[in-house]
């Protein structure tokens, strides 16, 4: 991309690809039957994460979904531990008990992912709320999506956010379906963004498939929350590419359309494209970056692969009660 810094170019395109070889691991390791519980994949989402926490430091703080591995590794968390965690093994973040659904690395600011339907929006208003107590310049961020904006939580976190000019910003990663409900057919607007204008904060529709496009709104989110401007919402059109969960039949779409929009669609494809072309990156040093990310998720895999098991003794270890 001309204009911008080959190090955040390179930064960029390592995330992306980093996510899209993790989740593509994890997809074949759960279909092969290693990996307990459910995955939900990320596959053709991976610029929305990876723009946004490019513009956060460590520590700043997100707070994720049920899909939220590719949010977990923009925001820095180690993808070894990640992997161990999903496939159940003591070494994982959460020692093999929480699943692909509860990764947490609070030491690069990632507050958790969750299985709950909309429970990021108080996360992340929480954590904004203690960063203006504290007088800290740090912002939270609350991805969702856009099923999630229908939950009573969204409007209840944004009033609040923006009664009290909190740092945080809402990112609503609209990927078209909710589960297996198109969008359309249960949401009241065409863009989410406009439920902004009643909370008296910026609604902004991006490309969400474009990593520069979410770079640059997140960036003014980002600075308008550091600088005392009080919250945003970005909504990030996308698609999702894979099933609700790994195994979903899908029976409310087609093969056709799925292909169909992912060829038009791809960041990765995409981002590779405007570089290539431009000359802002040469083929050769994406190459080197695909090597070195499948290294690294080589390195992932076998090490939660060699990692033990939890012993059955520290079943009821690590609970509140």
């Amino acid at each position: 991309m001309v204009g911008w810094d080959e190090e955040l170019l390179c930064r960029l395109y390592r995330t992306m690809v980093t996510i899209r070889f993790f989740e593509q691991t994890v997809e074949e390791h759960f279909l092969a039957g290693e990996i307990p519980g459910f995955v939900h994949l990320y596959i053709g989402e991976e610029a929305i994460a990876t723009g946004v926490c490019a513009n956060l430091t460590p520590d700043d703080y997100i707070a994720s979904t049920h899909r939220g591995h590719g949010h977990s590794i923009a925001k820095g968390a180690d993808v070894s531990r990640m992997m161990a965690e999903i496939f159940g093994r003591k070494t994982g973040y959460c020692k093999g008990k929480g699943g692909s659904m509860h990764i947490a690395d609070f030491s690069v600011g990632m507050l958790g992912a969750n299985g709950v339907v909309g429970g990021s929006f108080s996360i992340a208003t929480g954590a904004a709320l203690a960063a203006k107590m504290l007088e800290q310049k740090r912002v939270a961020v609350a991805f969702f999506g856009d099923g999630a904006s229908n939950r009573g939580t969204f409007h209840e976190s944004a009033n609040l956010a923006s009664t009290w000019k909190l740092p945080v910003i809402f990112l609503c990663e609209n990927n078209q379906y909710a589960s297996t409900t198109p969008y359309r057919s249960s949401t009241s607007v065409e863009d989410i963004a406009d439920r902004a204008r009643g909370y008296g904060m910026p609604g902004v529709v991006v490309d969400g498939n474009d990593v520069f496009a979410v770079y640059e709104a997140a960036k003014a989110a980002v600075e308008r929350a550091r600088g005392g401007g009080g919250p945003s919402l970005v909504e990030a059109k996308t698609y999702r590419i894979k099933g609700h969960f790994v195994g979903d039949p899908e029976l409310y779409r087609s093969k056709e359309e799925v292909q169909e929009i992912f060829a038009k669609t791809d960041p990765i494809s995409r981002f590779e494209r405007q570089v290539s072309s431009e000359g802002s990156l040469s083929r050769e040093k994406l190459d080197a970056i695909k090597l070195e990310v499948q290294e690294l998720i080589d390195k992932a895999l076998a090490f939660a692969k060699e990692s033990p098991e939890p012993d059955p003794s520290e079943l009821f270890s690590d609970v509140y009660a």
